[in-house]
């Protein structure tokens, strides 16, 4: 546990034992100061943001627990830090410089998000993928499943001979689908292996295959029906397709960026990659 953790946890312990209450004539808002420490304000925006960042167990607590749990730590953390004198030492001023680029750079992409992934981007993806797309067929089926070829052509025959598929299923497959009779419901391509998939697709509506073999063992199916699959409406891809340009849009502005400016770094092997394991470079 981290000591701003361990401290955290000693601040929520004490602050079981009371409960914070704020009275403004005015409507808070992110500027509002809540405390002043030696002159130095602390705003309900700053503790929205210690609130943002904390585990989620800590979340869970009531509302006014929580309140004063957080201002009394950033109060407990700004007395200790105006107590330090001088410039930050150098490894604390690189993690706050970490900490910067980070945050801004999480901003950033937050802007380009909101630039680039606008509904007539996401619907000319959505056209892209799906307006000129050939319906793929989808596949009503069930099979029987047994471990020999010989007991494969066994229950062929028998269907020849006129047994009921669902009973014969639930009497002999060896499969999870046995006790509901073989029953696969609808599948589409790429959803079975690919010798169940290749003879599926070869089989008209209301045939009975020959024995196949796959790594499960073999197979008797039998095609109930087939479909076109239809092309899916854009309100119910819309996330799907954000996640899928999220990445695009955000590689593609670094990329033109990199273009725009200037970057220097060291050459691969230069610098071997476990120094960074080394403490001096944290501490010095």
């Amino acid at each position: 546990m981290s000591k701003h953790f361990k401290i955290m946890s000693l601040v929520l312990a004490s602050a079981f034992a009371s409960s914070y209450a704020y009275a403004d004539d005015t409507a808070p808002n992110s500027g509002t100061v809540v405390a002043t420490v030696n002159g130095t304000e602390i705003t309900l925006g700053h503790m929205a943001a210690a609130r943002s960042g904390l585990p989620e167990q800590y979340l869970q607590l009531p509302d006014d627990v929580l309140f004063k749990a957080i201002l009394d730590q950033l109060v407990n953390q700004t007395i200790l830090a105006n107590r330090f004198e001088g410039d930050a030492p150098a490894p604390v001023q690189r993690r706050l410089e970490n900490e910067r680029r980070s945050l801004i750079a999480s901003t950033v992409i937050e802007q380009i998000v909101e630039e680039k992934l606008t509904d007539d981007a996401l619907k000319a993806a959505y056209d892209a993928k799906y307006a000129e797309a050939t319906p793929d067929k989808e596949f009503k089926a069930a099979h029987i499943l047994v471990e020999t070829e010989e007991d494969a052509k066994k229950i062929v025959e028998e269907l020849a001979a006129g047994a009921d598929f669902t009973e014969l299923a639930k009497e002999r497959s060896t499969g999870p689908s046995g006790p509901n009779g073989g029953d696969l419901g609808w599948f589409g391509k790429g959803m079975m292996v690919p010798a169940f998939e290749e003879a599926v697709a070869g089989m008209e509506d209301g045939a009975i295959s020959n024995p196949v073999q796959t790594q499960f063992g073999w197979h008797v199916i039998k095609l109930n029906e087939t479909r076109l699959s239809d092309v899916p409406p854009f309100d119910e891809v819309r996330a799907e397709l954000e996640s899928e340009l999220f990445n695009t849009v955000i590689e593609d502005e670094v990329e033109r960026l990199k273009k725009l400016g200037s970057i220097e770094q060291v050459s691969e092997g230069e610098i071997d990659p476990a120094v960074l394991k080394e403490d001096t470079l944290l501490t010095e």
